[in-house]
C-alpha cells in the first residue's frame, strides 16, 4: 500500500535517513570502483553511473525486505500470543490488548508490531470492531500472512464456528512455513556465501593485475579499444550476477 502523500509504500517508509544514506555511499562507491578498475579514468565515470542507481535500488530494496521479514517473525509472535489470550478466554478485543502487553515485553515500545497493536488498541478504545481494527491492519501492512489470518479471523466469525480452534491452526501453518523457510536458508547459506565470493573476485583480479602488471594492463586503458572490451567485460559480468543472483534467490 502506498502513501498517499509520499507515494512510498508502507515498508519503504520504515526505512531510515540513515538507511537511505548508506545505500546512496554503497552505489556511489560502486561507481567509483567499477570506473577506476575497467576504465582507469575519472572522465568515464558516466558510463558506470547507472549500475550505482541500480545498485542503490537494490540496497533499498534489501532493506525493505529485511523490514517485511522481521516485521512477519513479530506477527507470528503476536499470533502466538493472541492464540493463548483466546484459549484463556479472553475476548478478540480483550486479547488484542493483552498481546500489545505481551509484545512490550519481546519488543522495543518503537518496533513496528508494538506500534500497530498500540493503534489497534486506540481503534479498540474508540469502539471500533476488531474486525474492522484487523482490516485496517490488513490493508497497511498488505502481507499475504495478515491477509490469511484476517481472512480465516472474519470467516470464522460469521459461521459461527470454534474461532479458538481455527486461529490455533492458522497459527501452525504460519509457523510450518517459517520453519521450512529456514531450513531452505539453511541449506542454501553456503551457497549464498560462495556466491558473494566469487562476485568479488573478478574485481580482485582485474586489481591484483593493475598494479602487478601495469604494462600490460595498460593496452586496456586510455584508448577506445580498451573502453569497448572492458564495457563488454563487465557486461558479461553483470549477467553472469544477475544469473547467480536468481539461482540463489529462493522464496518460499
Amino acid at each position: 500500500m502506498q502513501s498517499l502523500h509520499t507515494g512510498k509504500s508502507y515498508w519503504q517508509q520504515e526505512i531510515t535517513r540513515r538507511e537511505y544514506s548508506l545505500a546512496a555511499v554503497k552505489g556511489a562507491a560502486v561507481v567509483v570502483g567499477i570506473t577506476f578498475l575497467f576504465y582507469g579514468d575519472i572522465r568515464w565515470l558516466i558510463l558506470p553511473a547507472p549500475l550505482g542507481v541500480l545498485y542503490y535500488r537494490r540496497c533499498v530494496a534489501q532493506c525493505v525486505r529485511k523490514k517485511r521479514q522481521d516485521f512477519e517473525k513479530q506477527f507470528r509472535d503476536a499470533l502466538e500470543s493472541l492464540s493463548a489470550e483466546l484459549n484463556i478466554g479472553y475476548s478478540m478485543e480483550n486479547a488484542v490488548k493483552e498481546v500489545l502487553n505481551d509484545l512490550r515485553v519481546m519488543y522495543s515500545e518503537q518496533s513496528l508490531i508494538c506500534r500497530e497493536f498500540t493503534y489497534m488498541v486506540r481503534q479498540l478504545n474508540l469502539n471500533v470492531t476488531a474486525e474492522q481494527a484487523w482490516r485496517d491492519l490488513e490493508k497497511r501492512v498488505c502481507l499475504p500472512e495478515v491477509s490469511g489470518f484476517v481472512t480465516i479471523f472474519i470467516q470464522a466469525k460469521r459461521s459461527g464456528g470454534d474461532s479458538i480452534m481455527i486461529i490455533r491452526n492458522a497459527v501452525k501453518q504460519m509457523t510450518d512455513k517459517a520453519d521450512v523457510k529456514r531450513e531452505i536458508e539453511t541449506v542454501i547459506a553456503a551457497k549464498k556465501l560462495e556466491f558473494q565470493v566469487m562476485s568479488v573476485i573478478p574485481f580482485g583480479i582485474i586489481g591484483y593485475m593493475r598494479f602487478s602488471f601495469p604494462e600490460f594492463m595498460g593496452l586496456l586503458y586510455g584508448n577506445l579499444f580498451g573502453v569497448c572490451f572492458m564495457s563488454i567485460c563487465l557486461g558479461l559480468y553483470l549477467a553472469a550476477w544477475k544469473l547467480g543472483s536468481r539461482i540463489v534467490d529462493i522464496q518460499v
